[in-house]
């Protein structure tokens, strides 16, 4: 383990104060002169102008410091729930977690889906309560909330005192000079030796005490809470402690072969690609070339970046629990592996996908293809904005989170890349699925020299499987490199079926082909492919899928009637409520269409006195006429008279 070093970031529900708590942590570690201001636009890691003019973190910000010679990386990650492809990338980098809340507005719906994800990443979090000073602040409720909701007892390290106040006090209770007596008891019951110390009246020293702490917090079997606010920097020293003495060090040896993760690219303009990098193992030196696994290639660095909000200071070298900027990587993308496979692989979350698809246009003509080239780049970025440019109808579109993530794209856009663009035409993603099991065929001889016949069985899978694919054709029938092909080119035949979306939940299999030995290309399987799964589709049929939240609404019981009322006229069904203290808790699944806006009929009606949280949860069935059919967009593999002279470079 590399004890002198922590990987960390800042988890939170916008506004809760994540920003500001940074600017903080940076200038009582002597990292920065002052604290910047997000209402001045000041800040360290906000550095974007849309950032600066809104007040909002809308990318994931690096930077670093040192406390008690521990060098500690932290990124600053989006608080808006519209920029949660981010977050999830920065959950592939870190060893440890700080969960921001607001002891002024409680748990939140993003929080809650936060501490999902990371409880699914089993990332050790620390929990700091922020703004115990601003009016409202209610430490005891949040507590019973973070219980009740989390089925978790958090570990209060302090005591608060006059809070809601800016006289708001701390007072440690976990320290050498005054040990609380339920945190020791907590802290020896997972440690045998230490209960039997404990129970026979030995005192246990209060360094080992906070080493079976911080054992308990990689395990996620504790969550110490502090308590402070950034805005009177109190309790910020307390935070940092805690974050060297119980977050745990990242794992590796810069002494073992090179293993490491690609989990963000931006662009410089000098430089051009770079990529984030966190080193798992072994090195990087500049100059030297290192291989890049997933593309089976090797490219050589450039340029090493120590990374800090929108500056970088050039290194020589990085090793093992390092995050950096590695410049000269033409072709990597967010999710390759440099160097050796290690058990620290990129993981991408199911629940956090773009609910919308808009399309994106030039507001002068001139600069179509000027946007095409930033919307490409953008998407390299960000693979969850899933770019398509459909270059025979000239369409571009782009998958988004929502409203939010669509205004900042137009200013980045304009910003960096001197664009002008709008986003119109906001659709659901939907998504189809096989109806019956069927076959595709597909023989694509002529003209010569060409030769690729396939068939396939396409049948329904399980809700939620995605693409299963296997082969019953002999290496005699059609060769392994076609075959190969054949595997390759699954993906992309799915992106849009015959309701004009990406098929999913469906298994195919290759049952029949034929290859031949002197006309056959690879590319011959590249093109038949589609036109055989087409086929296959327009043969069984498909299914609309669309998108669902899962929800939990709290209310007063008296609202019971109304908010069930609402739920079945959109669609939704529910579980039998919870009731007590006469207030329920009802939660449920509703269609994304007809729930988005929900949120703000439910306060608007109750005063304020119900709340909506929800989380996309999957995709199910429905009626075509309550969702949304789309033509093809570009050529269809089932003209196939147009599909094989495009794909064979005659027409554009």
């Amino acid at each position: 383990m590399l004890t002198d070093k922590r990987n960390i970031a800042f988890f939170a529900h916008a506004d809760a104060g994540k920003t500001s708590l940074t600017e903080q942590i940076l200038h009582i570690s002597g990292r920065i002169k002052q604290p910047g201001s997000v209402d001045a636009g000041t800040t360290h890691t906000d550095f974007l102008p849309v950032e600066k003019e809104r007040g909002i973190s809308v990318c994931s910000s690096h930077t670093n410091f040192e406390w008690n010679g521990v060098r500690i990386n932290l990124v600053d990650t989006p608080g808006h729930v519209d920029f949660s492809a981010d977050v999830e990338r920065i959950m592939n980098a870190i060893d440890g977690a700080i969960l921001v809340i607001s002891a002024a507005e409680g748990l939140q719906a993003h929080t809650l889906h936060l501490w999902n994800a990371l409880k699914s990443r089993n990332i050790p979090v620390l929990i700091f309560v922020n703004k115990i000073d601003r009016s409202g602040a209610d430490v005891e409720n949040l507590l019973i909330e973070i219980k009740r909701e989390w089925k978790q007892e958090p570990l209060c390290l302090q005591a608060v005192a006059d809070e809601g106040s800016p006289g708001v006090q701390i007072r440690s209770i976990w320290r050498n000079e005054l040990q609380s007596e339920s945190i020791t008891e907590l802290v020896v019951a997972d440690n045998e030796t230490m209960l039997d110390q404990f129970l026979s009246g030995i005192e246990i020293p209060f360094n080992d005490l906070c080493s079976q702490l911080a054992e308990m917090v990689a395990k996620r079997k504790a969550f110490p809470v502090i308590f402070g606010s950034a805005k009177f920097s109190i309790g910020i020293e307390e935070l940092l402690d805690s974050i060297v003495n119980y977050l745990p060090s990242p794992y590796g040896s810069p002494e073992r072969s090179l293993s490491a993760v690609v989990f963000g690219v931006s662009f410089d303009k000098t430089m051009g690609k770079v990529a984030h990098v966190r080193i798992v193992d072994g090195s990087i030196s500049n100059r030297e070339s290192i291989r890049i696994t997933s593309k089976n290639q090797e490219e050589k660095v450039i340029q090493i970046r120590q990374l800090s909000g929108g500056k970088f200071e050039e290194i020589q070298k990085a090793e093992a629990g390092d995050i950096v900027g590695v410049c000269g990587l033409s072709i990597v993308e967010v999710g390759d592996i440099l160097g050796q496979e290690g058990s620290f692989e990129y993981r991408r979350d199911g629940s956090m996908v773009p609910l919308l698809t808009v399309r994106a246009k030039p507001v002068n003509d001139k600069d179509y293809f000027a946007l095409a080239e930033a919307l490409t780049q953008l998407s390299v970025e960000d693979p969850m904005l899933q770019f398509e440019w459909n270059r025979e109808d000239g369409e571009m579109n782009v998958s988004v989170m929502g409203w939010i993530q669509m205004e900042v794209l137009e200013r980045i856009l304009f910003d960096r890349f001197g664009v002008a663009a709008v986003f119109e035409n906001p659709t659901k993603i939907y998504k189809e699925t096989p109806m019956s099991s069927a076959e595709g065929y597909a023989r694509y001889w002529m003209p010569k020299p060409c030769w690729a016949i396939v068939k396939f069985k396409i049948e329904p899978g399980v809700p939620g499987s995605g693409v299963v694919y296997s082969s019953e054709v002999s290496v005699n029938s059609i060769a392994q490199k076609y075959q190969n092909e054949v595997e390759r080119t699954i993906a992309s035949s799915l992106k849009q079926g015959i309701k004009g979306w990406e098929v999913t939940d469906l298994r195919i299999t290759l049952v029949e082909g034929e290859d031949h030995e002197i006309h056959s290309r690879p590319g011959d399987f590249t093109i038949a492919t589609p036109m055989a799964i087409m086929n296959g589709l327009v043969n069984c049929g498909t299914v609309l899928l669309e998108p669902i939240f899962s929800f939990q609404i709290r209310a007063v019981e008296e609202l019971l009637g109304s908010v069930t009322s609402d739920i079945t006229k959109m669609r939704g069904s529910f579980e039998t409520p919870e009731i007590e203290d006469g207030k329920f808790v009802l939660r449920g699944l509703l269609p994304v269409a007809t729930s988005q806006d929900y949120s703000v009929k439910l306060s608007s009606r109750s005063g304020g006195k119900a709340g909506i949280s929800t989380q996309f949860f999957g995709y199910q069935p429905c009626l075509d006429e309550l969702g949304v059919i789309r033509p093809y967009r570009g050529i269809s593999p089932l003209d196939e008279a147009k599909w094989i002279l495009k794909a064979r470079g005659a027409i554009q």
